[in-house]
């Protein structure tokens, strides 16, 4: 009975995860809170998972990922990659490299949204489609995460399982004995052959320009002062010959949706406009009109100088997701102002405070200078600024690295467990003042923090119910004619499957115990079996939605769907060829 319960539990949360609808933390606590009302997981340990080291770990490693990101030293790197040469191959080759290692060592989602700009600025520069850089870093930075303990949540995890059942943890550098080889084939892989197999899309025409997106969707006011007064739509033509299309008008707060280009425009009039970052800027130069939300942020930060305008995209997950800039009050709940919304492939009609937010749309913000990054973060988005040095950081970028390799040195010498070395290296470089105390909570995915804390109890659910065992059975009885490694290699593709639909930490909970059960059926030792795991949950490169470094470039890149499994397929079938080797002889049976 218990072992139904538990399936029926997780085919629910299978669903949700694909469905998206419910994000996927609270998906996991629906699964958590029903086994607890089922009597399978105590009530008193229902929130153990919170308190379990591989939690702890997480947590410090994206506050540790996030004061190297401040140190300026990514930064660096990146302003060293624009020097390299025209060559489209190298220019791929450097950037999956940097993000690679930059992935082994921090969030990889977080290295990623460093190189972006970089890698976009490289495109334009060299007239190359953003298309043919994107996806290569997002897959570079999956692959470097496979080859440390800290470099992804699954590698931590799979650790844990370890620690409980042997009483030792795999190592700092365990995982790179297998991650090291399949992350040089696959950023060879992407680099001469991969990035063939993606589509090409057109790249920016302006420099200033930091995304391929379809234009901005913005709404400038008839003033007093503007020359547009008392002409026609007609007559604007001669006044500025910026290339903008004019494809609304409101007026005494009625839209008006067939234009005649007759129409005489009165003050006060709000003209909704398609045009690109360049060409608002020189429309509302030659016409003096306003941005609407321009002008009411002005008066609200009066003797304020320091106003910017930031682009920024809209992550999955983020709270704004499915709401509209009036339902939320963003101005005044969160200090910025909407001032455009573009949408790749889709032309938006409604008024801004009126278009509903979905992933990857391409937000122009405008806000405190000193404020407006923050808040950008807070309200789950990314800023698209082009990043240079960070005036006043570059200098500690010695000090941070000596702190992590202290940390890193108290692990792989047995001195201090990883989740305790790291979190004192987190405080150690908070009170250094490498990261600001606002970003300590900031830089937390919390959404992943409670994913893993809600997860660890369902996993030890699948485990205590005996469904563990009886799906491990029947991989035995399906394999048993087969050798040891044919039955990795099923373990693996499986896990691959699982990581291209569900969070890849959610997919190592669950198929960790069943290698367990499986390697024990067989009589061997568990290590290749865990590993295999390890390397398939961070295999997510058929689908956008698989993990966030996929979701984050496809806007951008201008993917679409189908676009992912073009070079991941055969990026998963090399990693399929390459791992199983490598796992049963670094970790024989």
């Amino acid at each position: 009975m218990q072992t139904t319960l538990v399936f029926s539990t997780l085919l629910l949360l299978f669903l949700l995860f694909i469905w998206g609808r419910i994000r996927h933390d609270f998906a996991a606590l629906i699964g958590l809170f029903l086994l607890v009302i089922a009597g399978i997981v105590p009530a008193d340990e229902a929130f153990a998972g919170f308190g379990h080291p591989a939690v702890i770990t997480v947590a410090a490693v994206l506050i540790i990922g996030k004061a190297l990101e401040y140190s300026g030293l990514i930064d660096l790197l990146g302003k060293w990659v624009t020097q390299i040469g025209k060559n489209l191959l190298l220019q791929i080759l450097a950037l999956s490299s940097i993000v690679a290692v930059a992935s082994a060592f921090m969030n990889n989602v977080g290295a990623l949204a460093i190189m972006m700009p970089v890698a976009l600025h490289i495109a334009r520069k060299n007239g190359h489609p953003p298309s043919y850089l994107l996806m290569p870093i997002s897959f570079a930075s999956l692959l470097g995460g496979m080859t440390t303990l800290i470099g992804t949540p699954p590698n931590i995890i799979i650790a844990t399982f370890r620690a409980d059942l042997t009483g030792e943890s795999f190592g700092m550098f365990s995982f790179s004995r297998v991650g090291l080889p399949i992350a040089l084939s696959g950023i060879l892989f992407i680099g001469f052959i991969g990035w063939r197999f993606l589509p090409k899309r057109t790249a920016q025409k302006s420099e200033k320009d930091l995304f391929d997106i379809d234009d901005y969707i913005t709404e400038v006011k008839v003033s007093k002062e503007s020359k547009a007064k008392g002409l026609s739509i007609a007559e604007l033509g001669p006044i500025s010959d910026a290339d903008v299309q004019i494809i609304g008008l409101i007026r005494k707060k009625k839209h008006l949706h067939e234009l005649d280009e007759n129409e005489i425009l009165q003050i006060n009039d709000i003209l909704i406009l398609e045009a690109d970052a360049e060409a608002l800027e020189v429309f509302l130069q030659d016409t003096r009109m306003e941005l609407v939300g321009g002008k009411q942020f002005r008066k609200d930060a009066e003797g304020s100088k320091d106003i910017a305008i930031s682009e920024a995209i809209v992550m999955a997950g983020s709270p704004l997701i499915g709401q509209t800039a009036a339902g939320i009050r963003m101005r005044s709940r969160y200090g910025v102002n909407l001032l455009a919304v573009a949408r790749r492939e889709k032309k938006i009609r409604l008024r801004l405070d009126h278009v509903r937010f979905q992933t990857g749309d391409v937000l122009l913000l405008q806000g405190r200078s000193h404020l407006i990054d923050q808040i950008i973060t807070s309200i789950g988005c990314l800023p698209l600024a082009r990043r240079g040095l960070r005036l006043g950081f570059e200098k500690k970028i010695i000090l941070s690295l000596s702190i992590f390799s202290l940390s890193i040195a108290a692990v792989v010498a047995g001195l201090l467990p990883v989740q305790i070395s790291f979190s004192i290296a987190a405080v150690a470089m908070v009170l250094s003042g490498l990261l600001p105390l606002r970003q300590v909570y900031e830089s937390v995915d919390w959404p992943v923090i409670v994913l893993l804390g809600a997860m660890i109890p369902v996993g030890g659910a699948l485990e205590s119910s005996g469904g563990a065992a009886l799906v491990a059975e029947q991989i035995l009885r399906f394999g048993e004619s087969l050798p040891v490694y044919m039955t990795i290699a099923l373990l693996l593709v499986v896990t691959m499957f699982l990581s291209d639909i569900i969070n890849n930490a959610a997919t190592v909970v669950l198929m960790a115990p069943i290698g367990i059960k499986v390697a024990q059926g067989l009589g061997v030792s568990i290590d290749p079996f865990l590993m295999a795991v390890a390397i398939g949950g961070s295999c997510a490169f058929l689908t956008p939605i698989g993990h966030q470094s996929n979701t984050l470039v496809m806007g951008p890149g201008g993917y679409k769907f189908s676009d992912y499994w073009r070079m991941g397929l055969p990026l998963e079938l090399l990693i399929l060829l390459v791992s199983v080797p490598a796992i049963l002889y670094f970790w024989p049976l």
